[in-house]
């Protein structure tokens, strides 16, 4: 479970079996949602959040927190991917301790 970020509390990260879309997951204390980036072209133009089936969402701060990294890490999440999945390198997570918006 290679992890990306931690911010303020929240785990962002891919788990390691993953699957196209290119998606990460935001845990907190065993709730969790996750950020689809939709990607048309080369470009993010989209960024689509839903539930993960058997956890509980994050709390409306959790959410808020989430939205708003992935959506200053979006081009960064997308080279975090291919990086890890297509090139198999190894990742090192990165702590955020102010916030990004």
């Amino acid at each position: 479970m290679p992890k990306l970020y931690e911010y303020f509390g929240l785990i962002i990260m891919f788990y390691s079996n993953e699957h196209e879309p290119v998606h990460v997951h935001g845990k907190c204390q065993g709730r969790e949602l996750r950020a689809e980036l939709i990607i048309i072209d080369g470009k993010i133009l989209e960024i689509r959040y839903s539930l993960v089936m058997g956890k509980g969402p994050l709390s409306s701060q959790e959410r808020t927190l989430f939205e708003e990294l992935v959506t200053a890490k979006a081009d960064d999440i997308v080279r975090k991917w291919i990086d890890f999945f297509v090139l198999h390198r190894s990742l090192r997570a990165e702590a955020i301790t102010r916030r990004l918006k």
